[in-house]
């Protein structure tokens, strides 16, 4: 994101959650901006999710628990996986690509009834991903989504 990733944390409202992944950031500089977007988020109100390893982190996603009073997100874009993400009693899960997006272009597309199913077996409030907007959010909420989540739109 660059520096459009600073000023989406400023825009973000209290309760929001962050998704921190930047695999492919060397680990030094990852922690270093980990840490940087963790005081933040702190200071906001944000939960930060760590896709990896990190110090202080309110969640992970993906993988296991870091330990029991932990939140526990997963992705999940197939049935399979929202099985997988029961077991692991998720507390959460991201279901994409809901629509078609800019940040996976050519991943087809699952749908709003269907991605609902697939967060459905999953047991976890569902958090929508991909190609979601501010108008297609209000559709999703009322047909039972719990959140969404977004990459490009903060840009």
């Amino acid at each position: 994101m660059g520096d459009a990733l600073w000023r989406a944390l400023r825009r973000l409202p209290p309760g929001s959650g962050v998704v921190f992944r930047h695999y492919a950031t060397p680990p030094a500089e990852r922690r270093t901006l980990g840490l940087a977007i963790r005081r933040i988020a702190h200071a906001r109100g944000l939960v930060l999710v760590s896709a990896g390893a990190m110090p202080g982190i309110d969640a992970r996603h993906g993988g296991r628990r870091p330990n029991p009073s932990a939140l526990l997100t997963r992705a999940v874009h197939d049935r399979r996986e929202a099985q997988a993400a029961a077991i692991a009693k998720a507390d959460a899960v991201f279901v994409s690509p809901v629509y078609p997006t800019r940040s996976h272009p050519g991943a087809a597309a699952i749908g709003p009834a269907k991605a609902r199913r697939i967060g459905r077996a999953a047991g976890a409030p569902i958090i929508a991903l991909g190609g979601v907007t501010r108008t297609r959010w209000r559709k999703l909420r009322l047909i039972g989504f719990y959140g969404w989540a977004a990459i490009d739109g903060w840009r």
